[in-house]
């Protein structure tokens, strides 16, 4: 907290900000919609999650992995959700709290995806965290 300046008050922005974006967006926003019927009660326990992350508050307990390896998604929606996670992080936090958001979307995308991948029996290596971008060849240019 003291390199970083992230406290509650910023986790909540970025997280509204966030899941905003994602309800709105055309590829994301389909995939949640049936799934999440109350948005605020999520938006909080969201806050609880990032909380735990990016604070280590132990204010989240849940099961995030269960949840999401079932969804039906695929690179795209992983490389749509960085994108836009990493651009809210950006544009809400000073650049030390944005990097340190951004580095842990990273591992919870590259360990989401790679779970869902060795559910299907694929190998698949990590895309986000070790490159600092996902594979994504729009991306490269």
């Amino acid at each position: 907290m003291e390199r970083t300046g992230i406290d509650e008050a910023m986790i909540e922005r970025l997280v509204r900000r966030f899941y905003r974006q994602v309800q709105a967006d055309p590829l994301l926003g389909p995939v949640f919609a049936p799934r999440i019927p109350d948005w605020e009660r999520h938006i909080v326990k969201l806050c609880a999650f990032w909380s735990s992350v990016a604070l280590m508050s132990g204010r989240y307990h849940g099961q995030p992995m269960q949840v999401h390896v079932d969804l039906p998604v695929d690179a795209a929606h992983f490389d749509r959700w960085i994108a836009l996670f990493e651009n809210t992080a950006n544009e809400i936090c000073p650049p030390a709290a944005a990097q340190h958001f951004i580095e842990r979307a990273r591992r919870i995308a590259d360990s989401i995806e790679l779970a869902m991948a060795g559910r299907n029996g694929k190998i698949q290596s990590p895309r986000f965290a070790a490159t600092g971008r996902g594979n994504n060849p729009a991306e490269s240019t």
